[in-house]
């Protein structure tokens, strides 16, 4: 049975719910053009926005994991992350740290991370013990491949149950290193190394993630998916994005890495308004 509740290093976050995780990109090399680079004033004041508008938990990055992206040192990501997470340890919310490098974890725990979000699912060596060592949670990601190469002709026979499968088995891998349960999320990876079609079907069957028995995390914030289904570029994904979120919350996603938070907290409180409505009527 899933999991209700996230033990996220100095919080408990409910999950009867679905919950908003604000993207803060500490990078210049950002596919949606939204990167921060150094300027640490603006990642706060971004970071303040964000909670403010209702985000649940604040997602701290400074490798780009687009598409062909640049491979960044550990020492570069480092130096803008770490900062940035002692900076916003008194924005009132978990602080998530989006890297792949145990070294980067390592430093991140340190520095007082919540969460560590990996697009490779701590398989470098190192990161599932540094994890474990901790109280914070992790978000396990299914990635085919290197960001640079993961887009060079991705094929699965059946998307839905191959990422379900890693997934399963990242997870058992994490629970047999330590780290409990209630810490675990499961990200099947909208975009990172499948076509189209692979990611529409683990949006329709997202279902089948959560079946799993932890939570699903789920980003599809101004992805290029929804660019190839609208034609719109990606400064203008707010609406796709938006909807791409709801179906995500309705299939069973958990927590909703995003943007725009505002928009999507509006589109999510309508949906909760409408599935509530009557109960206490009887």
């Amino acid at each position: 049975m899933t999991a209700k509740f996230l033990a996220c290093g100095r919080f408990r976050i409910d999950l009867s719910h679905p919950r908003l995780m604000a993207i803060l990109n500490v990078t210049e090399d950002s596919f949606s053009g939204d990167g921060l680079g150094a300027d640490l004033r603006a990642a706060c004041e971004r970071a303040r926005r964000c909670v403010e508008e209702g985000a649940d938990l604040l997602d701290i990055g400074a490798e780009s994991t687009r598409p062909g992206a640049r491979p960044v040192s550990a020492a570069e990501e480092i130096a803008r992350v770490i900062p940035a997470v002692e900076a916003l340890r008194g924005a009132g919310v978990p602080l998530s740290v989006d890297t792949r490098h145990a070294e980067v974890m390592r430093a991140a725990l340190a520095a007082g991370a919540d969460m560590i979000n990996d697009v490779a699912a701590l398989r470098d060596p190192g990161a599932i013990q540094a994890v474990a060592a901790s109280r914070a949670a992790v978000c396990l990601m299914h990635m085919r491949g290197e960001p640079a190469t993961m887009q060079e002709r991705p094929h699965y026979d059946d998307a839905v149950v191959e990422i379900g499968a890693f997934l399963r088995g990242r997870a058992q891998a994490a629970r047999e290193a330590g780290i409990d349960a209630d810490r675990i999320l499961l990200d099947p990876g909208f975009g990172f190394g499948k076509r189209l079609e692979d990611n529409l079907a683990l949006l329709k069957r997202l279902g089948r993630i959560a079946d799993i028995g932890y939570p699903v995390a789920a980003g599809l914030s101004r992805k290029s998916m929804l660019g190839a289904l609208t034609g719109r570029p990606v400064g203008e994904r707010l609406a796709a994005s938006v909807a791409a979120a709801l179906i995500a919350a309705e299939n069973g996603a958990r927590v909703l890495r995003v943007h725009d938070v505002a928009a999507t907290r509006d589109a999510l409180a309508v949906r909760e308004a409408v599935d509530s409505w009557g109960e206490d009527r009887g």
